[in-house]
């Protein structure tokens, strides 16, 4: 029981990033189209900021299910501290997440300058661990090497992804205030972050991939 447990959070983690990613990216159209409506268009903004706390939230669960699962199943040997190590720093990132989300802290606030080093750390650390899996070091099955890596590589895209929206906020203030040149920042800034999305999508199912098939 505990093992399906595990599985299902593991595998709900996967649907709620996918899910929620998708309704952000449906509701990037809406937010950048100057057809709509101004109050539909600011609308849609607060709901994609709402939405996005799914995939946010589905990333930093992501490996300590992840890590419990493989323990559990006996792909990687450690001691049950570090699992509890891992959940107990997890759920500490998860409350910085959402009290930047709720207290819609401002971009240099240190609530977010925490969440940066935190995921910095985080893709460094995951890195690492799937590098050494690689080189034998660690003596982890494939497929958890390449997780790691892939995990990785979702959260550097998306402090990539970031950077790109670095003037969405600002823009839609210009928006709300109504502004001329709103429409071409808004566009150009949702514009200029699809492809990472796109990419992380793809991360995404190849990680899926990798869970199921499992190579050795």
């Amino acid at each position: 029981m505990a093992d399906a447990l595990l599985l299902l959070l593991h595998v709900l983690i996967l649907v709620y990033w996918l899910g929620g990613d998708l309704g952000a990216f449906v509701a990037s159209f809406l937010i950048a189209n100057p057809a709509n409506d101004r109050a539909a268009r600011l609308g849609a903004a607060r709901l994609l900021g709402d939405v996005d706390m799914a995939p946010r939230t589905a990333l930093i669960l992501a490996f300590p299910t992840g890590f419990a699962l493989a323990a559990a199943r006996g792909w990687v040997a450690v001691d049950l501290v570090w699992i509890a190590v891992s959940c107990v720093a997890s759920l500490i990132w998860l409350f910085v997440a959402w009290r930047i989300h709720l207290d819609h802290a401002a971009p240099g606030s240190s609530l977010r300058q925490i969440d940066l080093g935190l995921r910095w750390v985080v893709a460094a650390g995951l890195g690492a661990g799937g590098v050494a899996g690689l080189a034998g070091v660690m003596g982890w099955p494939l497929f958890v090497n390449l997780k790691l890596l892939i995990l990785a590589g979702c959260v550097l895209t998306g402090l990539f992804v970031r950077r790109l929206t670095a003037d969405l906020g600002p823009a839609l203030g210009a928006l709300a205030a109504g502004q001329t040149d709103a429409d071409t920042r808004i566009a150009r800034s949702l514009a200029a972050t699809r492809p990472a999305v796109l990419f992380i999508w793809l991360l995404l199912l190849a990680a899926a991939l990798l869970g199921l098939w499992k190579p050795q």
